[in-house]
C-alpha cells in the first residue's frame, strides 16, 4: 500500500459524486485496479465492486423486487455486504442492515416493521432466522452456502443498468432502539452519505479528510450509522476500505501493520483493546495519521495512552442515526490532555445548526443547559411508518437529540445528561424500556427499572433494580433473571447487575423517579454521560 499523498486542506476528491450509484461506476471507470475492499483475506477492487454489484441488482431485479422493496442483510462484515449496498442503490430498494447479535424475535421485528421480501443472511445465523416467532420474508439468499449468493447472482452478466437515483432517494433504513422498547427504522437518503464531507470541503476544513491512497479500517460494525458512513465516506473519495468481520484487537493491531493503515474508525473502547495488547508498541501503527472515533467521548487516560502510542491525530465525532451520523466534530487540533474542550463533543460541521432549546422548545443562550438540536442536511427522511415519532423528532428541519447539553460561547457543543435515559454500551445505544418489558415478563418480577451506570471499559453498563413479586418465600436470584433474558435480548442489552429494593421510588403523581436512582452512580460528575 502506498503512502496517501496530501490533498489542499478541506479538499474533497470527488466532489461531483451526488449518489452512491455514482460512486460505483466513476470509481470503476477511473481506478478500476485499486482495492475498494479487503475483508478477511479477500480482495475486491474497484470494477469488481462495479461488476459484482451490478449482477446482485440484475438478480434483485429478477427476484421482481423493484424501488422502494426492503432488502436485509444478517452477516458478518464482508465484501458481500458492501456488494449489496452498491445493489440496493442500482435499484432503488432499501438496505436494512440488521444487527447480528440480536436474538430471533428482535431480528422478527425489524423483519416484518420493514417489510423485508429478500434476506441476505450468513449461514451461522440461519438459526436466528428459524427461531423467529414469524415468517421469514419471501427471498431468503444464504451468503456463504454452496448454492447460496454466489450461485443466486451468477446468471447475470453484470451490465451497468443503474436506477436513476437522485440526492434523496432512500438507501438504507437502520433500527435504533426506542423509548417505547420497539426499535424504529431511520430511513435515509444518499445525501446523508454525502452531505457533511461535502460541506468540509467547500468551507476548506479538514477535521476529518480522505486522501489518494488511503487505507482505511473500519471498526465499528456496518449495521451501525457509523460503520456503514465511514465505508460510503472511503468508497466516495475512492480509497481502500478494510473491514473485519467483527473486531478483535490483536486482528486489528495486525492489519494496522501489515496492510499499512492510515485512517480508522472506532469506538474509544477498542481503542483501550488495541494498546491493552501484550507487546504493543509505536511501531505497529506507524502508517496511521488520523483516528476517527464515537459513540462516547475519551477519557484522558486514554487520550494520553493513545497519542503515546498511536502517534497520530485524533478527531471526535458526535451525532445520531437521525443525523445521517456526524454533526459534531471535536477536532485533532483540540486533543490536548487537560484542554477545557476536551469536555466538548465538538463544534457543528459547516452547514450544520445547533441550538438548545427548553421544555417548551424556546432557544437558550449560550451556557444554559437544555435539549441540544441539530440542523444538518445529512438527516433522515423519515422514522418508517411512524409519522408521530417522525414529527416528534425531526421539527422544521431540526433533530431533536435527546441529549441535554449547552453551547459554549466559543461555539462547542457540551453534552451532560441524556433526557431520553439511553444508555450507551461501547457505542451500542440501549433504552431501558425495552429491558423493562422483558424484565416484567418474568413471573418472579413485580416491576423493574433500568439506568446506565459509569464504567470505565465500556463507558456505561446497564444497572437492573428489581421489585421481586411475592412467590411464596421462594428466592428471586439474578442467575434466574439473566437465565431469563438472555434468549429475548442480545448480549449487550443485558443487565451487568442486578439490584433488589423493596419499591420503585415515585412522585406524587406516580412517575417512576428514574433520576433519583441513576444519580446515585453519577454523583459529584459534572457530565452525567460517559
Amino acid at each position: 500500500m502506498r503512502t496517501p499523498d496530501a490533498p489542499q486542506p478541506g479538499t474533497r476528491l470527488h466532489h461531483q459524486l451526488t449518489t452512491l450509484v455514482d460512486t460505483a461506476r466513476f470509481h470503476a471507470e477511473r481506478q478500476p485496479d485499486t482495492p475498494a475492499v479487503i475483508c478477511n483475506g479477500t480482495t475486491l477492487t474497484y470494477a469488481e465492486l462495479h461488476r459484482e454489484s451490478s449482477r446482485a441488482a440484475q438478480a434483485l431485479r429478477a427476484a421482481g423486487l423493484t424501488a422502494g422493496d426492503r432488502v436485509a442483510y444478517l452477516g458478518k462484515e464482508s465484501e458481500r455486504y458492501y456488494e449489496i449496498l452498491f445493489a440496493c442503490a442500482k435499484t432503488g430498494t432499501v438496505l436494512v442492515p440488521v444487527n447480528w447479535r440480536l436474538t430471533s424475535p428482535e431480528v422478527g421485528h425489524i423483519l416484518q416493521d420493514s417489510g423485508t421480501r429478500l434476506l441476505f443472511v450468513e449461514e451461522e445465523f440461519r438459526p436466528v432466522v428459524d427461531g423467529m416467532p414469524a415468517p421469514p420474508p419471501e427471498h431468503v439468499v444464504v451468503l456463504d452456502a454452496a448454492e447460496g449468493y454466489s450461485a443466486w447472482k451468477a446468471p447475470n452478466a453484470g451490465a451497468d443498468e443503474a436506477y436513476t437515483a437522485t440526492r434523496d432517494t432512500p438507501v438504507a433504513q437502520l433500527y435504533t432502539s426506542g423509548t417505547t422498547g420497539l426499535p424504529k427504522g431511520v430511513v435515509l437518503a444518499h445525501r446523508s452519505f454525502f452531505a457533511i464531507a461535502d460541506a468540509m470541503a467547500e468551507a476548506g476544513v479538514d477535521w476529518i479528510d480522505w486522501r489518494a491512497g488511503d487505507v482505511a479500517l473500519i471498526g465499528i460494525p456496518g449495521f451501525h450509522i457509523g460503520g456503514l458512513w465511514w465505508a460510503t465516506q472511503n468508497f466516495n473519495a475512492g480509497t481502500t476500505v478494510v473491514a473485519m468481520p467483527a473486531f478483535d484487537a490483536a486482528g486489528a493491531v495486525d492489519l494496522i501493520h501489515r496492510l499499512g493503515i492510515t485512517t480508522a474508525c472506532v469506538v474509544p473502547a477498542m481503542l483501550r483493546m488495541m494498546l491493552t495488547r501484550p507487546g504493543v508498541a509505536p511501531a505497529d501503527f506507524a502508517t496511521l495519521r488520523k483516528i476517527v472515533y464515537g459513540g462516547s467521548p475519551i477519557s484522558e487516560t486514554l487520550l494520553e495512552q493513545s497519542l503515546a502510542v498511536f502517534r497520530c491525530e485524533f478527531a471526535q465525532i458526535y451525532g445520531l442515526t437521525e443525523t445521517g451520523n456526524t454533526a459534531v466534530c471535536l477536532p485533532p487540533a483540540v486533543h490536548e490532555p487537560g484542554s477545557p474542550l476536551m469536555q466538548a463533543a465538538g463544534r457543528p460541521y459547516p452547514g450544520v445548526r445547533v441550538q438548545v432549546i427548553d421544555d417548551q422548545g424556546t432557544p437558550l443562550p449560550p451556557g444554559a443547559v437544555g435539549e441540544v438540536c441539530l440542523a444538518t442536511p445529512a438527516h433522515m427522511v423519515e422514522y418508517w411508518n411512524l409519522p408521530d415519532k417522525t414529527a416528534e423528532t425531526l421539527v422544521d428541519g431540526w433533530i431533536r437529540t435527546g441529549d441535554a447539553g449547552f453551547v459554549g460561547e466559543d461555539g462547542y457543543v457540551f453534552i451532560r445528561d441524556r433526557i431520553k435515559d439511553a444508555i450507551l454500551v461501547a457505542g451500542e445505544n440501549v433504552y431501558p424500556a425495552e429491558i423493562e418489558n422483558v424484565l416484567e415478563h418474568h413471573p418472579g418480577v413485580a416491576e423493574a427499572v433500568v439506568v446506565g451506570a459509569p464504567d470505565d471499559r465500556w463507558g456505561e453498563y446497564v444497572h437492573a433494580f428489581v421489585v421481586a413479586a411475592d412467590r411464596g418465600g421462594e428466592a428471586l436470584r439474578a442467575r434466574d433473571l439473566h437465565t431469563f433474558l438472555t434468549p429475548r435480548l442480545a448480549a449487550f442489552k443485558l443487565p451487568a447487575k442486578y439490584e433488589f429494593i423493596d419499591h420503585v421510588p415515585r412522585n406524587p403523581s406516580g412517575k417512576i423517579l428514574r433520576r433519583e436512582l441513576r444519580n446515585r452512580f453519577w454523583d459529584g460528575s459534572d457530565r452525567k454521560v460517559n
